[in-house]
């Protein structure tokens, strides 16, 4: 580890490694299951907010420590907070979180990079999605299981990220039929801009890396915002500030039912 490197640890559910300009994101650094829970929200949302303050952070990679880099939401967090409070209140503050850090993502100055590997499930999917750049194990998997489950897409306002990414009628498909997905699959719609052999896939990430470090930070920063900006104008009807109502119902209804 260089002087030029730190290690910041967030409360307990990422850690965070700063080299020069890029930051370094990782997932499940304690080996605790590979879900996004309120922890997990939390501590994401409370790094990002961070970032405003530190213009030196140009690029963040965000990777799991886990089995795979992530499962989805976390179903029983989901049960418990209804089961606390049956009018979906609690429930809708921890949809609303996951709002809040896609929002985040999307909007950081820093370039975002997924690296991406084992399972890539629901929740964990939406995520990778509101990073710029995304480069997968040639190994991993993929699943929208949300319908299969009698529950709507709704996390994080993805169903429109995933529109604007991919296109309408791929999502369409894999939303519809829940179908497990390859990475071949996942690179050839869109959702992967790279594949490589796991062992192979960190210097697919560092050779974006390297020349990003190299470009003008304010260059990068505007033509991030523009290709954000244009992808939001593709969003117009955007929704996914109901996604927390959608979900809470959702699931009082079979708690209910």
């Amino acid at each position: 580890m260089t002087d030029s490197t730190r290690t910041r640890t967030v409360p307990k559910a990422v850690i965070a490694e700063q080299d020069g300009p890029v930051l370094r994101v990782r997932l499940n650094p304690w080996g605790q299951e590979d879900t996004l829970d309120s922890a997990v929200l939390d501590d994401l949302i409370m790094l990002l907010d961070d970032l405003h303050e530190r213009p030196d952070v140009r690029i963040l990679t965000l990777s799991s420590m886990g089995t795979d880099f992530c499962l989805g939401a976390d179903r029983d967090e989901y049960r418990e907070a209804l089961a606390a409070d049956p009018s979906g209140a609690g429930l809708r503050r921890i949809a609303d979180k996951a709002h809040r850090l896609c929002q985040a993502l999307e909007n950081t100055h820093a370039v975002t990079v997924a690296r991406l590997h084992g399972r890539v499930i629901g929740a964990g999917l939406a995520l990778a999605s509101f990073c710029d750049l995304r480069a997968g194990a040639d190994t991993s998997r993929f699943r929208m299981p949300e319908v299969g489950i009698g529950l709507p897409p709704a996390w994080g306002g993805a169903m429109g990220r995933l529109v604007s990414e991919v296109g309408a009628s791929r999502i369409r498909e894999l939303m519809l039929t829940c179908d497990v997905f390859d990475a071949d699959t996942a690179h050839r719609i869109g959702l992967l801009h790279r594949t490589a052999p796991l062992d192979q896939l960190d210097a697919v990430i560092d050779s974006w890396t390297r020349p990003l470090v190299r470009r003008s930070p304010e260059a990068l920063v505007l033509t991030k915002r523009m290709l954000a900006g244009y992808a939001r104008a593709d969003r117009t009807a955007d929704v996914s500030l109901l996604d927390s109502h959608l979900l809470a119902a959702t699931l009082q209804g079979h708690a209910t039912g």
